[in-house]
């Protein structure tokens, strides 16, 4: 089938005015926010049902078409760009919530729902979803489940994974898959949802997910203690944790985001504080003035100069918006800026601190810390040129550093940010040769074609 034919296929099924072939409109659609080369698509498709997503995907299977699902593109590790001729497949014409049930605490949504809005919306029935990705005002919960992302109330209440019962989704010859359910239990056949999550859109095309809902917490006190380094705020974060304290979040900032944020949004943060940790615990009031005291003896006992405790709503809030400024204020500052994802366990977090710190020294680079240390995963954040190329082979050194440490910590490539194509070649150092053939045997077997995200995740053998 010639490329006319096989674009006015696509408008027949999905409407003329959902299939942009424009040189304006691919390029809108050919990179993500990772730090990689774009890469122009041969069209962009917006379907605008069910249906029209599963025969959206039939015909680029038919066709051997390389298929890149996208919904917002916040992604950070290349996942969402596209493959070259190929595809993409937004979801932003998905975009309904189908149930809130209030009784049974769930909701089924389309992949295009923004999370931010959703869990408003949850919010306003008196329930509670979580997950709460940096990206969450324009993230879709496509996008989070795609990327099992987290975000900072991830210590305590856990990332998407823990919250999709269930979903549908299309397999590549447009066949409606089901998994999961409603219920608080299912064991019914192999775990796909599970399967799903965190697959990059490499082995199915999400049609609905059904999510878990949780009771919002009674009560929640939030502070704020100043340290005169980073080594004293990494260990009281490990000391609380040692303590069987687990806060709904736990956050850390060193001085050069610190300024840099006060600078971007001026929020009052102390300008002259080595390192920030943010804290919150909730709860029964109770639990929560007990947990609250607790956290505050320990922040003194490690050092802390000043404790500041939230007076109201206003002042919390101000203070989580000055935290989830970190990257776009760090990105105001030069022309590239990479965002890693290092995890370690909680206890490696001083000496993952140390390492970063020395590796910005020893190949001077510059480098903003932060991130959800009460789970280990921090956001070492490196800005630079990527036209400097002097530089830039110092950044991607620097780069193989971090992970190199993070993995002889018992650490891992990617605590929420995914693998995609930024990170697929460092796959074999943390798991083995065989986990790699196992996921491309399997791979090979559900997308013969190799049309769904090529590359992403395992990459090319």
């Amino acid at each position: 089938m010639t490329k006319e034919a096989i674009i006015k296929e696509f408008e027949t099924i999905a409407g003329a005015e959902n299939v942009m072939t424009g040189e304006t409109d691919r390029h809108a659609y050919s990179y993500d926010a990772a730090v990689l080369d774009s890469v122009m698509p041969a069209l962009v498709v917006r379907p605008r049902t069910s249906e029209v997503l599963g025969a959206v995907t039939k015909l680029c299977n038919d066709n051997g078409l390389p298929l890149t699902v996208r919904g917002a593109g916040t992604n950070l590790s290349g996942g969402t760009i596209p493959h070259p001729g190929g595809v993409v497949v937004l979801t932003n014409g998905l975009n309904r919530i189908l149930e809130i049930n209030e009784a049974d605490m769930y909701a089924v949504v389309e992949p295009g729902v923004v999370t931010a809005q959703f869990a408003a919306e949850v919010a306003k029935r008196g329930l509670f979803y979580p997950p709460d990705p940096g990206s969450q005002a324009v993230s879709t919960l496509g996008g989070n489940v795609a990327e099992n992302a987290g975000g900072l109330r991830g210590l305590k209440y856990g990332v998407t994974k823990d919250y999709v019962m269930g979903m549908d989704f299309w397999d590549v010859n447009g066949e409606l898959v089901k998994t999961g359910s409603r219920t608080v239990k299912c064991v019914t056949g192999y775990n796909l949802a599970g399967l799903m999550v965190a697959s990059e859109g490499t082995l199915g095309v999400f049609d609905k997910i059904i999510l878990k809902l949780v009771p919002p917490a009674q009560a929640a006190k939030s502070m704020m203690a100043v340290f005169p380094s980073m080594k004293a705020a990494s260990e009281t974060v490990a000391s609380i944790i040692a303590n069987k304290i687990v806060p709904a979040t736990l956050e850390m900032m060193d001085n050069f985001t610190i300024r840099t944020v006060e600078n971007f949004r001026g929020a009052g943060l102390p300008v002259d504080a080595a390192a920030l940790l943010l804290i919150e615990v909730d709860g029964h009031p109770g639990q929560v003035a007990d947990e609250a005291a607790v956290v505050e003896r320990i922040c003194k006992e490690n050092g802390a100069t000043e404790l500041h405790v939230a007076k109201d709503a206003a002042e919390r809030d101000a203070v989580w918006q000055a935290r989830r400024d970190a990257l776009p204020a760090l990105a105001n500052l030069k022309p590239t800026c990479v965002l890693e994802d290092a995890t370690v366990p909680r206890s490696k977090i001083p000496a993952m601190i140390e390492a970063l710190e020395e590796i910005a020294k020893k190949l001077d680079l510059t480098i903003g810390t932060f991130g959800h240390a009460g789970d280990g995963n921090l956001h070492p954040t490196i800005l630079t040129d990527k036209r400097n190329k002097e530089e830039w082979e110092r950044v991607e050194k620097g780069i193989d550093m971090i992970f190199d440490k993070a993995l002889s910590m018992g650490g891992t490539l990617s605590g929420e940010h995914g693998i995609g194509l930024a990170k697929s070649k460092y796959l074999a150092q943390e798991t083995s040769k065989a986990t790699l053939a196992y996921a491309r045997r399997m791979k090979s077997v559900l997308d013969p074609k190799g049309i769904l995200n090529p590359d992403k995740i395992v990459g090319a053998e």
